[in-house]
């Protein structure tokens, strides 16, 4: 029969070793758009800067409306729908 400090140090070595599997995992905030702002962390391209920013930042310094259609006319940002 198994005693439970052995009981217990198994549990132990296999929720420790689940998490050390080799598959790879998403990193979080890793999602970049085509010029490699990272969206999920609220940047997107200006091209009048050209920098990544996050528009509601952009906005309070450069004393604009906090909007994306503000944004976009700031950067002189052409959208996907303004091209078709």
């Amino acid at each position: 029969m198994i005693g439970k400090k052995t009981l217990a140090t198994v549990s132990v070595a296999i929720i420790f070793m689940a998490g050390c599997s080799n598959e790879e995992r998403a990193v979080t905030g890793a999602g970049k758009d085509t010029h490699g702002c990272i969206t999920s962390a609220g940047y997107q391209w200006c091209t009048k800067t050209k920098r990544c920013e996050r528009p509601w930042e952009l906005a309070k310094k450069e004393k604009f409306e906090n909007s994306m259609k503000a944004f976009d006319r700031f950067c002189k940002n052409i959208t996907e729908n303004k091209k078709k």
